[in-house]
């Protein structure tokens, strides 16, 4: 299967580069996937297509600040020439690097930008000046003397990928809250280089992201649509809800650069069910009721666990979740699935695919295009059944 059976004409404007005041002020485009016919609706009307015995599954991780500027040492860059006019600001420059997947307690899978001649044993100074000076004029470079967090690339794989690791301090994530900015999607332009605004770090967020859940590289967008009022309206119909935690990755956004879908290497990206969850889940598989996914994250997260017993079931724990959904794949778990609309030719847009059938999901997305549906974080949604 070719990578560009998944392409479609998206027009610019469409990407949506601002959340709506409201957030269940969004559009819903209804899709039945077993006839393929679609119907445009709003998102306030979602609670209305869910069944009195459904249970509804979220992603409660929260999203933090992952995007760092810095500033490398430039002892292990590649030599330049002196009478080059960049050799200063290439072996003191600037650095942005996104924290994407924690590997241990001071271990992190990142992408770094400028990365290609940047190599292993390098050191990346961070403080408080390059944070918020980061869409200025470069400055001298951070010193170790002044660095409030430092790291040191120890590997390096390909399209940018470092993996660091950093010098013990008190508090990781607290020092990170505060140099950090929200990792906000290369397509979302900002005026300047930081991108990011303090609304953002309530808007990038589900309003159910639970603060012992930090982790996110990237937020779960189909659940950025939910308000305290619609979650309410939903418990009072006794629908069930359930929460699991998947830390949104490199494995939801890095993009397919092979021809052939079955070429393509997903990465993993931790994930945790809980014991009372996992036999909330159980139990309504065994009912046969009805698992409703909010986001492919947790599509992928359910879909792993169950993939990983023989019997289908879930088992609790913490694990990583490296699963790629196209086109083939017997769902176990989700039997409808609340999604954004999703970019081109992305393992995200595989994933429905999969579910719905890669014509039903192409026409609608289609249908959404000549509608004028707002795509991708900040946009619109899909309730697929």
């Amino acid at each position: 299967m070719l990578v560009s059976d998944f392409d479609f004409d998206l027009h610019e404007e469409l990407i949506a580069q601002e959340p709506l005041p409201d957030r269940s002020a969004s559009r819903l485009l209804h899709l039945r996937r077993d006839n393929g016919q679609f119907r445009d609706m709003r998102f306030a009307d979602f609670p209305s297509l869910l069944r009195p015995d459904d249970l509804l599954v979220l992603n409660n991780s929260r999203v933090f600040p992952a995007r760092l500027f810095g500033r490398r040492s430039g002892m292990q860059a590649q030599p330049i020439s002196l009478q080059n006019p960049a050799a200063k600001d290439f072996l003191h420059g600037r650095v942005e690097v996104l924290l994407t997947r924690q590997l241990g307690p001071l271990e992190w899978q990142t992408l770094v930008r400028p990365g290609r001649k940047i190599g292993v044993g390098e050191k990346i100074y961070f403080g408080s000046a390059d944070s918020e000076e980061a869409s200025g004029p470069a400055g001298p470079a951070t010193s170790p003397a002044h660095a409030e967090l430092t790291a040191e690339i120890i590997s390096r794989g390909d399209f940018g990928e470092r993996t660091l690791r950093f010098d013990p301090i008190p508090d990781f994530f607290a020092l990170v809250e505060k140099l950090g900015h929200v990792p906000l999607p290369p397509y979302i332009g900002r005026p300047t280089p930081l991108q990011d605004r303090a609304e953002d770090r309530e808007r990038y967020q589900t309003v159910y992201a639970r603060p012992d859940a930090s982790g996110s590289a990237a937020a779960p967008t189909a659940g950025l649509h939910f308000t305290p009022k619609i979650l309410a309206s939903i418990r009072q119909r006794g629908i069930g809800i359930a929460e699991i935690t998947l830390h949104v990755g490199l494995g939801t956004f890095q993009p397919v650069r092979v021809e052939n879908v079955e070429e393509h290497k997903i990465h993993r990206e931790s994930f945790h069910i809980s014991d009372p969850v996992a036999a909330q889940i159980n139990r309504a598989l065994e009912q046969r009721r009805r698992i409703v996914a909010v986001g492919t994250t947790t599509v992928r997260t359910l879909e792993y666990a169950a993939s990983q017993n023989p019997h289908g079931k879930l088992s609790p724990g913490s694990g990583e979740a490296g699963i790629f959904i196209y086109t083939g794949l017997k769902f176990r778990v989700v039997g409808a699935m609340l999604t954004n609309f999703n970019l081109p030719k992305s393992t995200l847009l595989m994933l429905i695919s999969a579910f719905a059938g890669r014509e039903n999901v192409l026409r609608a997305y289609t249908h959404a295009v000549k509608e004028k549906y707002r795509f991708f974080s900040y946009g619109d949604c899909m309730f697929v059944e």
